[in-house]
């Protein structure tokens, strides 16, 4: 069940001197009529942006993003510079490769566009629901040769292969666990919401600038759930240098609109795919850190899950200074071999 990833010494050689030439991306607006949420309300029009890279003629692979991000903040030379290039796993001159904004991220549809707090709540189901009918109804794709993600794009990817089953051939859920959200990682995210919303800025959503409040809820989160604690000493070893670090997101601006980021970050409250493990048909390959502050491995909860998967595989990366915890898997250049493996092997199927 478990395969340790080995030799990451040169994980963090600087990706920009080894970033691939793959094809330029190519953005795209699909609209969604009547979408319905998991609440009942329903939208008229949902909008969903996404990018593509390649051609619609090679196998199809579904890239999810993370909590906050968007399709953009795939493309980056540690990351598509790793995977889209030329003899890379996910070559874009044999993969057709989607990377879509999700529901309130991105260009896609968004309590910031002006529906403020009484735009829909959404949930990851949604979130997942709304890509697969841009996959189907927009694109016109009836099948995905892989569907990956990181993070929150990797819970994602865990409701793929639980809700739709039949619709891949292969599943790579990165930086995630395929159990309920709880524990540390739920509180924190609780935590930070919570400062937010007890900003009086804030004003219940109907604020005239952002919260200030929200950069320090944020940059807590941050620090307290991702960076990787060897990471952490060798580059803070003293108060002083940690002052520094601090300084630094400190004066960094904050780009995110409160509203958008409370929704993003709440989506995640009912997440649990866990009671569907036995439904998932694709061959599995779940990519996680050791050092992961989010899904801390030593649980053992993981594990328990993945042996009720038919095929399924536990790629761990160690940790070390090279490492940082739960961003870990932002760096491609740790997982090249066995994701090109996966695609090597994964039988292909057909609805």
């Amino acid at each position: 069940m478990k395969f340790i990833a080995a030799a990451v010494s040169a994980a963090f050689i600087s990706s920009t001197a080894f970033a691939a030439d793959y094809p330029a991306p190519k953005q795209g607006d699909w609209i969604a009529k009547d979408f319905r949420f998991h609440t009942g309300e329903t939208m008229p029009e949902l909008r969903l942006h996404y990018t593509t890279i390649g051609e619609p003629t090679g196998q199809p692979v579904l890239v999810l993003h993370g909590s906050g991000g968007s399709g953009a903040s795939m493309l980056t030379p540690s990351f598509a510079g790793e995977l889209f290039g030329p003899g890379q796993p996910l070559d874009a001159t044999k993969y057709f490769i989607i990377i879509p904004d999700g529901i309130g991220h991105g260009k896609s549809s968004k309590p910031s566009d002006g529906m403020k707090t009484a735009f829909p709540k959404y949930n990851y189901e949604d979130m997942v629901d709304a890509h697969y009918r841009l996959v189907k109804e927009g694109l016109g794709i009836r099948h995905l040769r892989l569907v990956m993600g990181n993070s929150m794009g990797g819970m994602h990817s865990w409701i793929w292969g639980v809700k739709y089953p039949d619709m891949m051939d292969a599943l790579a859920p990165m930086a995630s666990q395929p159990t309920p959200m709880a524990s540390r990682n739920w509180m924190l995210r609780r935590l930070m919401l919570e400062t937010i919303r007890n900003d009086p800025d804030y004003a219940g959503g109907n604020y005239t600038s952002q919260p200030r409040m929200m950069k320090y809820a944020i940059n807590a989160f941050a620090v307290a759930t991702t960076g990787g604690t060897l990471a952490y000493q060798m580059q803070a070893p003293t108060a002083a240098e940690a002052d520094k670090l601090v300084d630094t997101r400190l004066a960094t601006p904050i780009a995110a609109d409160a509203n958008d980021f409370i929704y993003q970050w709440e989506a995640s409250h009912d997440y649990d795919p866990s009671a569907g493990m036995e439904k998932i048909a694709a061959a599995t390959l779940l990519i996680n850190a050791a050092d992961d502050e989010r899904n801390p491995p030593e649980t053992g909860i993981t594990e328990a899950a993945l042996k009720r998967i038919r095929n399924a595989k536990l790629y761990l990366i160690p940790a070390s200074t090279q490492t940082r915890g739960h961003s870990t898997t932002g760096s491609a250049s740790f997982y090249t071999a066995p994701l090109r493996e996966l695609l090597q092997t994964a039988p292909q199927r057909t609805m």
